[in-house]
Formats: structure tokens, C-alpha cells, sequence
């Protein structure tokens, strides 16, 4: 594989998102670097600022704030340099929209410029043409760059104006900084020069750049080199599955045919045998996908270090590569140094054995039994477990698990052999391939990585048939031929018997479909509301849009709305059972508006000594009345009766250390809970207990968004990329 990544380019930089910031999605406005080497709003930095951390919303590592506040954080002066190119293509007259000449007011006394026709790419001026003409012909300004404005409004001298750019001290405007105070490690001017640091060891930037620059592309190449390796095991982690797969359905298909011949009463068995390869595949789909995430989520950080620092060395000025320097050294090294993987684990491949007893009918017929894939030459080179492993495993005991009934695993000794009485026991065996007790290792650059392989995945089957099990029933896409954008569902509910409403906030509609995807046009909102947040009431519509609550006639007449705090971006909306009332989270407590308008009832959950610690981000009502949130200030799904009182409160290991996103509750009372991160739906029991997987991604989960039931009975799940899945909830006694 090609490890070498080309540098980016100034074009690129100030085309793409590199200047947007990822949580306004607006340009960058005082943009300030966390040592994850990510950049956004300092405003926006504020906002997140919980208990004096900030959890970047990227990469999701939490930092400490410093006392000052996010202020404090380092100031991206490179994408300052970046910015202020593309502030000088806007328009300079904010009232007529056209550039006007900044000289004229200066020289002439007048109000406002002629219109400007050039550009001094040195002093950053827009001149008429006149001022232009004598710009070149001034002694002190005869050498600088004038350039026609079209041409730089085009993006012609974006390179030659970057190279003019020169960065300004902040304690003497007007100053450039020219210097690097080696023993402070601190930017100078001409005038800090001959202040405080007079007497210190100092570099001129070119040169102080030249000896520091090497360092930062050493560690530049250790990451990417990091990098190379992740996408190699990324890439065996899912050839191992795909063999799993494929084993796993021949399998399957043995199993079939093998049944088939044999008698009803083995039937039963059948089934049994047939759930054991579902729960390994099962198993083995939900620990890889558990280790891609991981290893996508650590490749994705380094490589927007990587790019960070990348952009910085190529197209940063010497002051901003070395205000950088330490940061960017600090982020590389942690990168360099973290952990990256232990290599991809060793699945063990089920196969199909027949039981010897065939006329007993008490004996199972099917059984799986498991082994390791077998290496490849290019694998048993390295220290693989050959034949003289497997004698030595044998000279030492059966090296195999007995499952029984109960699920419990007991180690089967020599004298217990392969078959057991079949009257005593009817358990299903399951051999275990050798496994080899060595350990590779592979030296990156400046530290070694493991490759001890991952334990071997086993299913659990415990309880297997007690949960509710998804039947799938229909998926389609919500992208119509007049959406201008991909749509982004916010927002979800039932709208008339198999029918549901679609919030689409980026194309500002709502879109209604039937259970089974056919397109059944939409409901119209107000000019330029994005919905959020959607719910159905009886013949209205309640939804919310730009920190403001609407309530709209199925044809789109507004029959009230009303404002909701402003610091809080998106405001969940639920229908109580009723169908005549509206509930909607507002700055950690709900409201509840009856259908003419009018306030019913506030609250917040868990009373008044929780004030300020909800953020109820999910929001949805049980067909008993009560109401169902996802918190993200407590991290946890909290479960209250209509007067705020907290029934249960659910924090536990079910929730994989991700935040609850959205959540459903059936005719039963059953809660499907949805974990965007890991590409889960969960269920919990009418009273907070965790049941186990509802759907992951061998259900075809990739990035859920929001869901909600319809008819008590289908569970309907939005994705990331406008896709709907549809699927039925059956319990084994339905």
C-alpha cells in the first residue's frame, strides 16, 4: 500500500469545509484549536462547556477547560490567515454591494471610495483606479503588488497573497512578527524584540521554522505510518467476517438438508441447532462491529491530525507553523505513541456434525462444532500453530465445551469423551480448534505494536428466545425529485393508520409515506422553517423549528405557535395518548400545550432539586400517559409519570458509554432505545430493565437517527442517509 498522502493545496483549503466549523456548520469566527487538534467557534466552544470540560464533538476526547474559560484555548492563526482571503472577496460596500476604493476617503475627504477596479495584495486595500495608478508610482508603496480586482476576486493571486500575508503582533499593531524568542517560545516583533526579551537567544522565523520543521515531519511520518496499518487490519477484520459469512451459510444449508430427512419429532432440534449459528454469527457481527468502530473512530482522529498538521507545514507562514509547534508535536506524539490495535481476531468457522445415534430419538442429530480458519503459508511462517500443536493439544485433553440446556459452559475432561449417554444429558458440543500461545509483534515507527490475537468469539445463548425478535418488513428512501439536498431526518411519529410523517430539516419539509414507501406528499410549514422534531395530533400537526413551537392544520395553516428557550438547539416534541395534547422538552424541563394553545402543566423531571441537570435531547410518551427521555446531561434514559416524578432511571453498561439517542415504546410497554455510536437498538422492560439487542448492524444499522412506533407494533428507523427500515416487533408467545 501506498502510505505517501500529497499535501493539500490552497484552493482546497478555502473550498471545502476546512473553514466551516463543525457544530454552527457557519464559517469559523474566532476559531480556537483544542489539543486534539480540531478548530471551531470559540462561542460555540462556550456552549459545550460543561462542568469546566468541553467533549469534542469529532473525535469525542474530553478536555479540561483552563480557568480563563475557552478563550484560553490557542488561537488558530493559520485559519485566520485562510479567512481573511476569503473576507477579502465579499463585497467591501455593504449598501450597494460593490467594492468601493479604501484610499479615497483618506486622501480626498470624502464619505466613501470611488469604485475600486485593483488590489494592493500588500496592504490588503482595495484601490479605484486612480489611487491604483498612484500606488505604483508612490517611493514607498512603488514596489507593492497591485492586481486587478476581477482577477483577485477570482482566485488568481490567492497563492501570491498568501505569501504577502504576514501575521500581526498583538501588542503592537501595525507590527509584523518577525521573531522567535528560543528561550520563551514566544512570537516577537521588532518592538518585543527590544523589550523584555532583549537579552535573550532569538531566530529570525524563516530559520527557526528550518530547525523545527524536520521534527514535526518525523512525527508526521511515524502517524502515517500508524495509519498504513490501521487499514490493513480494517481490511482483514473484514475479510475474516466475509469468511465467517460464507462458512456460517453453508452451514446453514447443511443444517437444512440434514433436517429434512430426519423425523417431526427432531424438528424442535432443528430450530435449536439452527439459533446456536444465528447467535454465533450474531456475536461475531457485533464484537467485529465493535472493533471497526474503534479502529474507523482512531483512524479518522489521526487522520484529521494528520491533515491539520499536513495544511500547517505546507501552507502556514513560519509565525503560525511555530505557534502550532507544540501543539501539533504534543497531538502527534499521543497519536504516535497510543495503542493503535492488537490485530484482527481469530473467528472460529462452525461445521456440521452428524450424531452417531440417529434411532434415538432423544439425541440430538445436529451439532456445530468450530475450528480455527487454516493459515496460510505465508501465516505458519510466523510462529502458527501446525500439526505438532494440534498433537500436543491432544496429548494434553480434549480441548472442547459442552452447552447444555442452561447455557452454562463446563470443561469436558479426557474419560468424558464425545458422546455422553444421551438419556443423561442432551447438550450440544462444541469443539474448540487449537489455539497458538504466541505473540507477534510488528514495530512501528517509534513503538511496537501487539499482534496477540483476540480471544476467540463463542455464542452466548442465554435467554436467546425470550427476547422480542424483529421481523423486517419494508425499506425505502425519502429523497424525492424536488429535495434540492439529501434529506437529514430529524423527526419521526405516526401520521394515520400505516402511515408516518418525515421531518426533513434540511430540505424544510414534511413528508408524508406510507409504512411500505409510497410517497403520499407533504405538509406544508411556514417559509423558512426547518422542522425538527415532529408529532401528530388529532387533524393538526405539531412541530418544532428554530427554537419555536408550531401546531398546523393537516394543510398547513398555522393554528398557533410558541417561542422556547433559545439555548437549546433542538427541542423534542412528543403526542401525549390522548391525541389532544403536545409535550415538548424546553432547557431541561416539559411543556405540555393542550391543542387550542394554552400551557397544561410544566414540569421537570425529578423536581425541582434536578433544575439546571436535564438536557432531554429524545422525548416520547407510553400508551399509559407517562413520559420516556433520553438525557444527555445524567447520560441516562429517564422514565416519569405525567407530574414529573421519576419512576426509574436506567445508566447502566447498556448504554456502551455512548449518549441515548432516540426512543420508542410499543403497545406493551416495551422501550427500543436507540445508540447512534454503535449501531444499536436496545429494548428495556417496563421497568428499566435492559433485555439485550433489538437491531444492530447485521439488521443493516448503519448511523440510526431517529425512530417511533407505529400501530404499537412496527418499529420505524431512520438512518443517516434518508433511509427508513421498517420492521415488525413479534414476542415469542405472539
Amino acid at each position: 500500500m501506498n502510505s505517501k498522502v500529497s499535501s493539500p493545496t490552497l484552493l482546497e483549503a478555502l473550498s471545502s469545509d476546512f473553514l466551516a466549523c463543525k457544530i454552527c456548520l457557519e464559517q469559523l469566527h474566532t476559531p480556537k484549536t483544542l489539543p486534539c487538534l480540531h478548530t471551531y467557534c470559540q462561542d460555540c466552544l462556550a456552549q459545550l462547556d460543561i462542568g469546566g470540560q468541553v467533549r469534542c464533538p469529532e473525535c469525542r476526547e474530553i478536555v479540561p477547560v483552563p480557568a480563563e474559560g475557552v478563550a484560553a484555548f490557542k488561537t488558530n492563526f493559520f485559519v485566520n490567515g485562510l479567512l481573511d482571503l476569503v473576507k477579502a472577496r465579499a463585497p467591501g460596500d455593504v449598501h450597494s454591494g460593490k467594492p468601493t476604493c479604501a484610499l479615497c476617503p483618506l486622501v480626498g475627504g470624502k464619505s466613501s471610495g470611488g469604485p475600486a477596479t485593483a488590489r494592493c495584495l500588500d496592504c490588503a486595500d482595495d484601490l479605484c483606479q486612480a489611487c491604483a495608478d498612484g500606488h505604483r508610482c508612490s517611493r514607498q508603496t512603488h514596489k507593492h503588488r497591485v492586481v486587478d480586482l476581477v482577477g483577485y476576486r477570482a482566485g488568481w493571486y490567492d497563492e501570491e497573497a498568501r505569501e504577502r500575508q504576514a501575521s500581526q503582533c498583538p501588542q503592537h499593531p501595525g507590527e509584523a512578527l518577525c521573531f522567535l524568542c528560543q528561550p520563551c517560545s514566544q512570537l516577537l516583533c521588532k518592538d518585543c524584540r527590544l523589550g523584555p526579551h532583549i537579552d535573550h537567544p532569538c531566530l529570525p522565523l524563516a530559520e527557526a521554522v528550518r530547525s523545527r520543521k524536520p521534527g514535526l515531519e518525523e512525527l508526521l511520518a511515524g502517524v502515517d505510518s500508524n495509519l498504513v496499518e490501521l487499514e490493513a487490519t480494517r481490511v482483514a477484520e473484514k475479510e475474516a467476517l466475509a469468511l465467517l459469512r460464507e462458512q456460517a451459510a453453508s452451514v446453514g444449508t447443511q443444517v437444512e438438508e440434514a433436517a429434512e430427512r430426519i423425523l417431526k419429532s427432531l424438528l424442535a432440534q432443528k430450530q435449536e441447532v439452527l439459533g446456536q449459528l444465528r447467535a454465533l454469527v450474531e456475536a461475531a457481527e457485533e464484537a467485529t462491529r465493535e472493533r471497526l468502530t474503534k479502529i474507523e473512530r482512531q483512524e479518522q482522529v489521526a487522520k484529521a491530525a494528520a491533515a491539520f498538521a499536513r495544511r500547517v507545514l505546507s501552507l502556514g507562514l513560519e509565525a503560525e507553523i511555530l505557534s502550532l509547534e507544540g501543539a501539533i508535536t504534543q497531538r502527534l506524539r499521543q497519536l504516535q505513541d497510543a495503542p493503535w490495535t492488537s490485530g484482527p481476531t481469530r473467528c472460529v468457522l462452525p461445521q456440521l456434525e452428524l450424531h452417531p445415534g440417529l434411532e434415538d430419538k432423544n439425541c440430538h442429530l445436529l451439532r456445530l462444532i468450530f475450528e480455527e480458519p487454516k493459515q496460510s503459508p505465508k501465516d505458519s511462517g510466523k510462529g502458527g500453530a501446525g500439526t505438532q500443536g494440534g498433537d500436543e493439544a491432544q496429548g494434553q485433553g480434549d480441548d472442547r465445551t459442552k452447552i447444555g440446556k442452561q447455557g452454562g459452559a463446563q470443561p469436558l475432561t479426557p474419560k468424558e469423551g464425545k458422546v455422553q449417554n444421551p438419556q443423561e444429558d442432551d447438550g450440544v458440543f462444541i469443539e474448540r480448534g487449537n489455539r497458538p500461545n504466541k505473540k507477534k509483534k510488528c514495530k512501528g515507527r517509534g513503538k511496537s505494536v501487539s499482534r496477540e490475537p483476540s480471544p476467540i468469539l463463542r455464542p452466548n445463548l442465554e435467554g436467546s428466545g425470550l427476547l422480542p425478535r424483529p421481523v423486517f418488513s419494508w425499506s425505502f428512501p425519502t429523497r424525492m425529485p424536488g429535495d434540492k439536498r439529501s434529506p437529514r431526518i430529524t423527526g419521526l411519529c405516526p401520521y394515520g393508520p400505516q402511515e408516518i410523517l418525515v421531518a426533513d430539516e434540511q430540505n424544510r419539509v414534511l413528508k408524508r409515506f406510507s409504512l411500505n414507501g409510497d410517497y403520499k406528499g407533504t405538509v406544508q410549514v411556514p417559509e423558512g422553517c426547518s422542522p425538527c422534531s415532529v408529532a401528530a395530533l388529532q387533524n393538526a400537526v405539531a412541530f418544532s423549528a428554530n427554537a419555536k413551537l408550531y401546531l398546523v392544520s393537516p394543510d398547513g395553516e398555522i393554528q398557533w405557535r410558541r417561542s422556547l428557550s433559545l439555548t437549546q438547539s433542538s427541542h423534542a416534541v412528543a403526542a401525549m395518548p390522548c391525541g389532544d395534547r403536545v409535550a415538548v422538552s424546553v432547557a431541561g424541563h416539559v411543556e405540555v400545550y393542550k391543542k387550542d394553545g394554552s400551557l397544561a402543566t410544566r414540569f421537570i423531571p425529578g423536581g425541582k432539586a434536578s433544575r439546571g441537570q436535564r438536557a432531554l435531547v429524545f422525548l416520547t410518551t407510553s400508551p399509559q400517559g407517562n413520559f420516556v427521555g433520553s438525557d444527555w446531561q445524567q447520560n441516562s434514559v429517564v422514565f416519569c409519570d405525567g407530574l414529573g416524578q421519576v419512576i426509574w432511571e436506567y445508566k447502566g453498561p447498556g448504554l456502551h458509554g455512548c449518549q441515548p439517542g432516540s426512543v420508542s415504546v410499543d403497545k406493551k410497554g416495551y422501550i427500543f432505545l436507540t445508540l447512534r455510536e454503535v449501531n444499536k437498538v436496545v429494548i428495556l422492560d417496563p421497568k428499566g430493565s435492559l433485555l439485550g439487542d433489538f437491531l444492530t448492524a447485521y439488521h443493516g444499522l448503519e448511523k440510526p437517527r431517529v425512530t417511533t412506533m407505529v400501530d404499537g407494533k412496527y418499529l420505524v428507523v431512520s438512518l443517516s442517509n434518508g433511509t427508513i427500515h421498517v420492521f415488525r416487533v413479534r414476542f415469542p408467545d405472539s
